[in-house]
């Protein structure tokens, strides 16, 4: 990785944290100091508006409780004086008949419980008191009573007129269907007839029943009043009136709207004062915010020019000191490999010239000797035949058994040539092998020559073939190449450095192809392997100094880093495509004419 020290990084990172702890703590007591008057005011205001509200509840529900105490106290007169107009006429005689009609039985009918699980009268309990109802209105006195009630009602605001009888029973109603209805269990019912106290409530009704007929959306006071006898301070039964007070309590709406419109503007006012205040106040806090976060901006400003200025110069030293470093590394590392070629080079050549030409000297030596002993065989052969003919008496067993041994000694004169031809071989080999060591130093040339790039691959490619694995085939594409004026040494070292790499990402058997084409302004030469790949997020990053993907010890990231600086600095580019699983391809492209 680069070791530079980032001056600049380190002191934004710096700047920044100190400058926000300072803007943090300006703006935490700017917004303190803003939160607390704005507190103050907004207590003030709901103060205020408690106040208001209270006030406008308060006469809401007044207004509300003395309608409901006015209204109830007429109820109560009005109870009176329709008890005491009817009672001799009309009240007296149909209490009277009521006693033959017996309630007992449907009272004696035990409740039962609904769907959700509340308890009630069953559907036979209410048909049993409708039975009853309908009994009281066939009375002969129910309907004197009934249109002396109506006659007496009509044009008042009363809604409905309900009576009952100290058991609870609804022994008559202006709405007639309610008649015989058990009231028993009513609030209302057991204030007025067990307590002997009035008892009024406000409700509000969709629709209603009333003596004019049915009605909408109206508010009415429903008052249980106790029928007193006349002449005694005896309860006889429940009256339970409905009186209409939807234009009272429509006005007391519309006095209390007023007053909570009043309360709102009121509201409103001092809350406009108070965001205004507010307002101010902010926008002082933000003048002095913003002209402390100004000198702190031109501050850091001056001192980040300053800071970059420094980073500059550091970094521009860093590299040139890293430069060098590669350079003299590269310059030493050749200068090695070179003086080591060279002295390997002269302790080898010259066992193998004197080894060749002693070489030499034996296969001409059994040469001559395979000629004589070829001679001796024919000549023997030929002197046991002409002893045949003249019937001279010799040994020719002898003769054949020379000639046997004169055969097996030209074999074995045979398999020595071979063996030294054999060792000969292995002498050339170990020849063109310095000389594809000293072409690849290039030491003993000039810095820059004119080179054929082919004839420079083949002596890396011989080289390579002694490093890499015998898994890994590396094949040659070569086409014909104009001659170049480079450094052919950084060359090879970059050609090398491409191989070995290709040979590295192949796991197992695999192939690498180098391959060479010319242009009419360009050589590529190409080094494509089979391997593994190289990952999409780790492409760009492979020609950063120090950058590697090599286990810890295995690898300095300097590689191709070097490679492309010695391209570039022949005038070329280095280029790379990579799919993975499928493989990676190097280009290098160098410029034929340098100088354009």
């Amino acid at each position: 990785m680069n070791n530079y020290f980032r001056l600049t990084r380190y002191f934004t990172a710096t700047s920044l944290v100190a400058f926000g702890v300072v803007t943090t703590t300006l703006m935490y007591f700017e917004h303190r100091q803003s939160s607390f008057f704005q507190e103050v005011q907004t207590n003030e205001a709901q103060i205020l508006n408690d106040i208001q509200s209270d006030f406008v509840n308060r006469a809401d529900a007044v207004a509300r409780r003395d309608l409901l105490a006015v209204n109830e106290q007429g109820n109560v007169n009005l109870t009176r004086l329709f008890s005491n107009a009817l009672w001799t006429s009309d009240l007296t005689p149909y209490l009277a008949e009521i006693g033959s009609v017996d309630f007992a039985l449907c009272r004696a009918m035990p409740d039962g419980v609904d769907a959700q699980g509340k308890s009630g009268a069953t559907p036979e309990k209410k048909t049993c008191f409708k039975e009853v109802g309908a009994k009281l209105r066939a009375l002969k006195s129910f309907d004197p009573l009934d249109a002396r009630v109506r006659e007496a009602m009509q044009g008042s605001t009363i809604y409905k007129i309900k009576v009952y009888d100290l058991s609870g029973i609804t022994v008559y109603s202006t709405e007639l269907a309610q008649i015989g209805e058990d009231k028993s269990g009513n609030a209302g019912w057991k204030s007025a007839a067990l307590n002997g106290k009035a008892i009024s409530e406000l409700t509000f009704r969709d629709k209603f029943s009333a003596l004019q007929g049915m009605v909408e959306n109206r508010d009415l006071i429903a008052s249980y009043l106790p029928v007193i006898e006349p002449g005694t301070q005896k309860t006889v039964g429940v009256f339970e009136v409905y009186a209409d007070v939807t234009p009272f309590l429509g006005q007391i709406k519309a006095t209390s709207g007023e007053f909570k419109q009043v309360a709102q503007a009121n509201q409103t006012r001092l809350a406009e004062q108070a965001a205004s205040n507010h307002l101010k106040v902010q926008s002082s806090s933000n003048r002095q915010l913003a002209i402390v976060a100004g000198l702190l901006a031109l501050l850091y400003v001056v001192l980040l020019s300053i800071v970059r200025r420094a980073q500059t110069v550091i970094e521009r030293q860093a590299r040139e000191s890293d430069a060098t470093k590669q350079r003299l590394a590269q310059s030493e590392k050749m200068t090695s490999l070179g003086q080591m070629v060279a002295g390997v080079a002269h302790q080898l050549n010259t066992p193998l010239a004197f080894s060749k030409n002693n070489v030499l000297m034996s296969i001409q030596a059994l040469d001559q000797l395979e000629g004589a002993v070829h001679r001796q065989i024919r000549h023997s052969i030929f002197r046991t035949e002409t002893v045949s003919e003249s019937d001279t008496v010799m040994a020719p067993v002898d003769a054949e058994k020379q000639a046997r041994e004169l055969a097996s000694a030209m074999l074995e004169v045979r398999e020595a040539r071979e063996m030294l031809g054999d060792v000969l071989m292995g002498m050339g080999q170990m020849n063109e092998l310095v000389d594809n060591l000293r072409s690849f130093t290039r030491l003993d040339r000039a810095h820059t020559a004119e080179v054929n790039l082919n004839t420079a691959l083949d002596s890396v490619c011989y080289i390579a073939k002694t490093v890499i694995s015998t898994k890994v085939t590396l094949e040659r594409a070569f086409q014909p190449l104009p001659a170049i004026e480079c450094n052919v040494s950084q060359l090879n070292q970059v050609f090398l450095n491409l191989i070995n790499n290709a040979a590295q990402a192949i796991e197992g058997a695999g192939t690498i192809t180098v391959s060479t084409q010319a242009d009419a302004r360009h050589i590529t030469v190409s080094v494509r392997d089979t391997g593994r790949g190289i990952p999409a997020d780790v492409l760009p990053r492979i020609f950063e100094a120090y950058f590697t993907t090599k286990p810890d010890g295995e690898g300095t990231g300097l590689g191709l880093a070097i490679a492309r600086n010695i391209v570039e600095e022949h005038g070329g580019d280095i280029q790379v495509s990579s799919e993975v699983g499928m493989g990676t391809e190097f280009r290098v492209r160098l410029p034929i004419d340098k100088a354009a």
